[in-house]
């Protein structure tokens, strides 16, 4: 038997059951006078990463709360993480606070609200303002279309939770008090300072400093995390052998031809994302009419795919 003990399961296991690290951010919306709401969330990641038409996230909250509404009703909304200050700390726990208006909690808010860029991209549209004082910022908007979800009704006045028949299994109305948004990745607004870092390199004080939420809470208190110095670990290299990449590429495309040169460019991708490569280099030769990939090709294929990834 291992030493460890069997801890009860209960509502909020995360806040209750563990020590969970998670992120510490405002969600910002529009309330329904077109003012912002600013919120306070940790259960908030990335949800679409690779492979699809878009990026997203993936927001989950208490369905009756002003974030919630305000998403089911106009769509969009902004992620913003503000750095670690005891003052903003302070703040995210008071908006955090249920039941609130977005009047009274909105009232006496510490921080600065500005337009975000979609905002200033189109003038004529409606968007919930962004916090300046964060370091990044994720603009999004609702893929209400997945699971069925975009017929969710805001909730009725006077109500505390939905009574359905049938609840979405991971995107809208997911419970009687519970709620999940997939939300598109329109945007990431990132301060001067951290964009030149991801650019040009990041080296260990180039990280922003991010407050970590322990989920853990008690009758009193929130809990949550300093930023400290980072530690860089470096990563394993395991470099495949020429003879091994070339016997992936030969069975690629038949019409394709991979010179050693251009093999010797890809010998460090792990064997996992090896056939991934490979094939997008054939699409990139099928649509350019080209049948021999050397170095040459290789390093235009490798500054398109970099030039996508900056814009």
């Amino acid at each position: 038997m291992s030493d460890f003990k069997d801890l009860r399961i209960v509502d909020n296991f995360y806040q209750t059951s563990l020590f969970f690290p998670m992120p510490a951010v405002l969600v910002s919306t529009l309330a329904d006078d077109g003012e912002t709401n600013c919120g306070a969330y940790s259960l908030v990641q990335p949800y679409y990463v690779a492979g699809k038409d878009y990026y997203a996230m993936l927001l989950s909250c208490r369905n009756s709360s002003n974030t919630a509404q305000n998403i089911i009703k106009r769509k969009k909304c902004a992620i913003n993480f503000f750095p670690d200050d005891r003052k903003y700390f302070k703040e995210a726990v008071r908006l955090g606070w249920p039941g609130d208006t977005t009047a009274e909690k909105m009232k006496d808010f510490s921080m600065t609200l500005v337009d975000g860029l979609r905002a200033e991209n189109d003038p004529a549209g409606k968007y919930p303002k962004i916090v300046n004082e964060s370091f990044q910022v994720i603009e999004c908007t609702w893929v209400d279309t997945l699971d069925g979800a975009e017929n969710d009704k805001p909730m009725a006045e006077g109500e505390d939770h939905y009574t359905l028949e049938k609840y979405h299994d991971f995107n809208g109305i997911t419970s009687p008090y519970g709620a999940h948004f997939i939300l598109k990745v329109d945007k990431i607004l990132m301060k001067p300072k951290y964009w030149e870092a991801i650019v040009n390199g990041v080296r260990g004080r180039d990280f922003p400093p991010c407050p970590v939420d322990y989920g853990y809470r008690d009758s009193k208190n929130f809990w949550y995390h300093k930023k400290r110095k980072l530690i860089a670990e470096l990563l394993p290299v395991r470099k495949t052998t020429l003879a091994s990449v070339r016997y992936a590429a030969d069975r690629i495309d038949p019409t394709v031809h991979f010179s050693d040169d251009a093999l010797e460019t890809i010998v460090n991708v792990p064997r996992i994302f090896l056939p991934t490569v490979l094939r997008g280099c054939v699409a990139w030769a099928k649509e350019n009419n080209v049948t021999e990939i050397t170095a040459a090709e290789m390093k235009i294929i490798n500054d398109k795919r970099n030039k996508e990834k900056n814009k």
